[in-house]
C-alpha cells in the first residue's frame, strides 16, 4: 500500500501557451482514508484539451485548478483500499484521479467500474469514454444528421472527431474529415468504413479543396478547432445547417487576449439569422440521459470493427506536461493517454 503519491501540480497560471515552469513534479503524503473514501493507484491518465481552460482563473463551466493543486484529469485506476460501499480492493474504475500516481477520492466520485475482461482499459478514457460519448450524444442532440446529408468534421484524427466521422458514415451521411498533416489525412482514408474525402488543413489550397469536396454544401459542421478551418467552412454552410461546438482548440492559448483584425461577430450573427443556422455549444454532461444507449451501442460497434480508434500512449507521469503541450499544438495522433504503471 502507498502512503504517498508522485504528482504534478499547477505551479503558476500560464500567460498564453503553457510552459514547463507552469507545472511542478513533487512527492506528497496521502491522507488516511475517511469513511466513504478509496485509495487508488492510477494506471492511465487522460490528457484532454479542456485542461487548458482549467489552468486559467476565469469564468467557465467548472472551477479552475488552484495554484499548487494537483492538475485535474480522469484516470483508469485500481482500488488499493476502500471504505466506500460497493467498492472493493482490486476493482478497476474510472475516477477523477488527477495527474498523480495515487489518489484518495470519495467513492461517490467514481464514474464507472470497468470490466478487465472486455475492451482495453484505456478505451474508458477515449472511444468508450468521455470523447466517444461526446461524439455520440452531440450528433444525436445537435447534429440531427439525416442519411444523404453532408457532414464536415474538424480535428478528425482525434478521439472525438474520428468517432464523429465513423458514426456519421454509419448513419448514411457523406463525410469530409479534416486533420493537420499528410499522415493524419492518409489515416482518415482508412478509418472504419472510410470517409468520403480526407483533407489536410495545412495545405496551401485547403479552402479550395474543401469547396470542391462539398458541391451540395455542408449540413452539419462538427467544430473542434476554430481558426482558419472555421473560416473556410462558413461560406459553404447550407440553410438550416447545424454546428455542434465541441471545442475551439486553435484559440485556447489566446483566451482573454485581444486579437488583431476586424470584428467579424456582426457578420457571423447576420449569417446565423439569414441561413437559420443552429450553433450550439455543449458540455458532454448535458446529454447524460443518452449514456445507457451509448453503453449499449459502442462496445458492440467496437467489437464488430464498425468503429475503430487510435491511441497515442506516453510512458511516465513526468512526461505528461510535454505531451500536453503537444496536444494543444496538434502533435498527438489519436487519443492521448499517459501510462503510469
Amino acid at each position: 500500500m502507498s502512503d504517498s503519491t508522485t504528482r504534478i501540480v499547477l505551479a503558476s497560471r500560464p500567460q498564453g501557451a503553457p510552459v514547463a515552469t507552469n507545472f511542478r513534479l513533487e512527492q506528497a503524503a496521502l491522507p488516511a482514508l475517511a469513511p466513504g473514501q478509496v485509495l487508488l493507484r492510477n494506471r492511465y491518465l487522460s490528457l484532454d484539451p479542456y485542461m487548458r481552460g482549467r489552468m486559467d482563473d476565469g469564468p467557465s463551466y467548472a472551477p479552475p485548478v488552484a495554484v499548487d493543486a494537483v492538475m485535474e484529469g480522469q484516470t483508469v485506476a485500481e482500488v488499493l483500499q476502500s471504505q466506500a460501499p460497493g467498492l472493493t480492493v482490486g476493482d478497476l474504475v474510472l475516477a477523477p484521479g488527477g495527474w498523480q500516481t495515487h489518489a484518495v477520492v470519495a467513492g461517490d466520485a467514481i464514474s464507472r467500474r470497468l470490466d478487465p475482461a472486455g475492451l482495453p482499459l484505456s478505451t474508458a478514457l477515449g472511444v468508450y469514454g468521455m470523447p466517444g460519448f461526446t461524439a455520440y450524444s452531440s450528433l444525436i442532440e445537435i447534429g440531427r444528421l439525416q442519411p444523404g446529408e453532408t457532414l464536415v468534421v474538424a480535428a478528425a484524427s482525434g478521439p472525438v472527431g474520428a468517432t464523429v466521422a465513423q458514426l456519421a458514415k454509419l448513419q448514411g451521411a457523406r463525410v469530409i474529415a479534416i486533420a493537420g498533416g499528410e499522415a493524419k489525412r492518409a489515416y482518415l482514408e482508412t478509418l472504419g468504413v472510410g470517409v468520403d474525402v480526407a483533407l489536410d488543413h495545412r495545405a496551401s489550397d485547403f479552402a479550395a479543396q474543401l469547396r470542391a469536396a462539398v458541391p451540395d454544401g455542408i449540413d452539419v459542421y462538427f467544430e473542434n478547432v476554430g481558426g482558419h478551418v472555421l473560416d473556410a467552412v462558413l461560406p459553404l454552410l447550407n440553410d438550416f445547417a447545424r454546428i455542434p461546438v465541441c471545442g475551439t482548440i486553435a484559440t485556447y492559448n489566446a483566451r482573454g487576449v485581444a486579437q488583431p483584425g476586424p470584428d467579424r461577430l456582426p457578420a457571423l450573427f447576420s449569417q446565423i439569422l439569414r441561413q437559420r443556422l443552429t450553433v450550439r455549444g455543449f458540455i458532454v454532461h448535458d446529454f447524460k440521459h443518452l449514456w445507457p444507449d451509448f453503453e449499449r451501442d459502442m462496445p458492440q460497434w467496437l467489437r464488430d470493427g464498425r468503429i475503430q480508434y487510435r491511441e497515442d500512449v506516453v510512458q511516465g507521469l513526468e512526461n505528461a506536461p510535454e505531451a500536453f503541450f503537444g496536444l494543444l499544438q496538434g502533435r498527438n495522433f489519436g487519443k492521448l493517454v499517459v501510462k503510469l504503471d
